[in-house]
């Protein structure tokens, strides 16, 4: 997959069947309009292209919005990769970007700089200053421009249009089976070791403190089943996200105790999927009530088949 972060830096072979948007968790309905552009490319010689936009244009409009993303740059664009896409713009959402129109932004982006032949869009997609293009401008253009446009259906699980936000709702509501099901996969954190106050190796829960992106969406404080991946092995693990109230804790982190693992993992990058809601977050009486508690976490993780 090649990565543009300018369109200047692009250089057109074939023409591309393209879609846009924000992809903020690749999730379900996202995937089936890129099945779509690997579909009417593979019909039309044309190569797959998406283009979105980093950062997240609510963060321009709304610069005070504490607006958390269920994907970073890096978790977006290997999804991208996964999923075959061959061509992959990230635009920054500048002052000149933001005040083309809709019908601007189709005749000097979409067409001329890009060479767009094909273009999927979502079905409640609308683009452009003021929100002024839409899928009735697409048609219209499409013609005069020789292009062609696809507006996909919503995807539905259990009668509920999949959205980024419905997704986002769900993590923040402990739904982790309803949220891995929308996108498609299980969700998942990334961070970097580091140290914290070591209280649970004094119980028998030794565990590792995360440091994750400040944009990252974090599930629902509580207690989770995960695995964990450090230095390329996969680990059953049961993961806390909370203040540890238990000993008057303040400051939110993110801890995990793996199983059957031994080693200092201090600066290293490790990735938690969430598999499983165990419980909200208890402030027990004292640390005795805290490792029964994990004892018995720890027994249904052990028992839980991924």
């Amino acid at each position: 997959m090649k990565v543009f972060r300018n369109f200047s830096d692009y250089q057109a072979h074939k023409p591309l069947a393209l879609s846009l948007g924000m992809f903020d968790g690749v999730h379900l309905g996202h995937k089936s309009i890129i099945d779509e552009l690997a579909k009417v490319s593979s019909e039309n010689n044309l190569e797959t292209a998406i283009l979105t936009f980093w950062p997240h244009p609510r963060f321009v409009f709304n610069p005070e919005e504490d607006l958390k993303l269920l994907n970073t740059l890096d978790e977006k664009t290997e999804l991208m990769a996964r999923y075959d896409i061959q061509n992959l713009f990230l635009k920054e959402f500048d002052d000149e970007f933001r005040n083309l129109t809709g019908e601007e932004f189709v005749r000097q982006i979409l067409v001329d700089k890009l060479n767009v032949k094909f273009l999927i869009i979502g079905y409640d997609h609308s683009f452009g200053k003021n929100k002024s293009g839409n899928f009735e401008l697409l048609q219209k253009l499409s013609k005069e421009l020789n292009f062609e446009v696809e507006q996909m259906e919503a995807i539905n699980i259990h009668e509920n249009n999949i959205s980024s936000t419905k997704v986002r709702n769900a993590l923040l509501n402990g739904n982790i089976l309803e949220a891995n099901e929308m996108l498609g996969y299980s969700y998942s954190v990334s961070g970097i070791v580091v140290h914290g106050k070591k209280l649970g190796r004094t119980i028998g829960y030794p565990t590792a403190n995360i440091e994750t992106e400040n944009i990252k969406l974090l599930p629902k404080k509580g207690a989770y089943i995960v695995e964990v991946f450090v230095k390329d092995q996969q680990y059953k693990g049961m993961l806390s996200v909370g203040t540890n109230p238990t000993v008057n804790g303040e400051k939110l982190t993110v801890e995990v105790y793996i199983l059957d693992f031994e080693g200092d993992i201090y600066d290293e990058k490790i990735t938690i999927k969430f598999r499983e809601f165990l419980h909200e977050e208890i402030k027990f009486e004292g640390l005795e009530k805290l490792v029964e508690r994990l004892d018995e976490d720890k027994r249904l993780t052990e028992a839980f088949e991924f």
